[in-house]
């Protein structure tokens, strides 16, 4: 079967986003970026949210992915839950499912999933999860979904063990610890907001990874993802979405 993912061949890079989760100018940026992950009830968003953003986004041409969490709106969904897996499975599936259907109200499709927060932070080191997060992938939709994650880790072992697509990602505005894994929030320096780093930093990460991210629940996402498409088309890079139209 052909693979929806383009190669990274001709140096194009694609810029995304995590949205829908009503924090910021979730428009502005869409004009910036070329995929979005959209929150689907997890850890924020509810029907009306996930149309207007999925709308947004489908105005603009930019691909739409399934943001699924831990069921924890109080956390934002960064804390990591003892979940049982066949419990945690449901959660995703019926939050990916949401989402297509306000997709599909605005003539628009879910063309990926990338969890979110402590979901997403585990199922870079835990198989168990990896595993529920990748049956999500492969069961919520008729086509299963690439999925994200970061380079080298038990996600993408897993993902391409089982022939799912995997798309590496690395993130414009958070540190890496020297395992590769994100650096806590907690800890110092772990949170970029200075938009001149952002914006030198971005090139030197698509030799790594084929979308690069920032956050759009920041005070200043909108700045630094201006930011990090103005570095990443400094270095030479052409910004495009990772799947074909």
């Amino acid at each position: 079967m052909a693979r929806a993912v383009e190669t990274n061949a001709d140096l194009a890079i694609d810029l995304n986003a995590d949205l829908g989760e009503g924090a910021g100018d979730d428009a502005a940026i869409l004009d910036v970026v070329t995929s979005a992950s959209i929150a689907c009830g997890g850890h924020r968003g509810d029907a009306a949210s996930m149309r207007e953003a999925v709308a947004l986004a489908h105005a603009r041409g930019v691909v739409v992915g399934a943001h699924p969490s831990y069921v924890d709106v109080e956390g934002f969904g960064r804390r990591r839950l003892d979940v049982p897996a066949d419990v945690l499975l449901a959660q995703l599936l019926a939050q990916v499912r949401a989402l297509a259907a306000a997709a599909g109200a605005v003539g628009s499709s879910v063309r990926f999933l990338k969890a979110h927060g402590a979901l997403y932070n585990a199922a870079m080191v835990d198989d168990g999860v990896a595993a529920v997060v990748l049956d999500a992938a492969e069961q919520a939709l008729p086509a299963p979904l690439p999925v994200l994650g970061l380079p080298g880790s038990v996600l993408e072992r897993s993902a391409r063990e089982r022939g799912v697509d995997f798309v590496a990602e690395a993130f414009a505005d958070r540190a890496s610890a020297p395992d590769g894994t994100l650096l806590a929030r907690s800890e110092p320096g772990a949170v970029l907001t200075d938009p001149v780093e952002v914006a030198a930093r971005a090139p030197g990460l698509a030799a790594r990874a084929r979308t690069v991210c920032v956050h759009g629940d920041s005070p200043s996402a909108l700045v630094l993802a201006r930011a990090a498409r103005a570095g990443l088309e400094a270095g030479g890079l052409v910004v495009r979405a990772f799947l074909r139209a």
